[in-house]
């Protein structure tokens, strides 16, 4: 009878430590999904701020290419000229 006891008393120490690293893991993971979130978001307000960047990046390439060298003025004609025909196309589009 006391082998019996022996082994209920062992289970049940077992048990209780089992429940508590199950609280500590659970605690765990919620700390690490917060942190991921909050990763995800940094990473989002990263490629953000790179779009910014890239945009400006354009449009000063654009100012520049108006002040600067022959080439840089011939190749913003061409964008000049390529947005010109999609602004035709969406005017065409619009009218139909």
């Amino acid at each position: 009878m006391s082998n019996v006891l022996e082994i209920v008393d062992s289970l049940q120490s077992k048990l209780e430590n089992l429940l508590t690293k199950y609280e500590l893991l659970k605690i765990e993971n919620q700390q690490l999904l917060e942190k991921s979130e909050n990763l995800v978001q940094e990473v989002r307000k990263g490629k953000e701020s790179i779009n910014a960047i890239e945009s400006k990046y354009e449009s000063l390439k654009v100012a520049n290419a108006m002040v600067g060298s022959k080439e840089d003025k011939h190749s913003t004609k061409l964008k000049i000229n390529t947005l010109i025909r999609e602004i035709d196309k969406c005017i065409l589009q619009l009218s139909e």
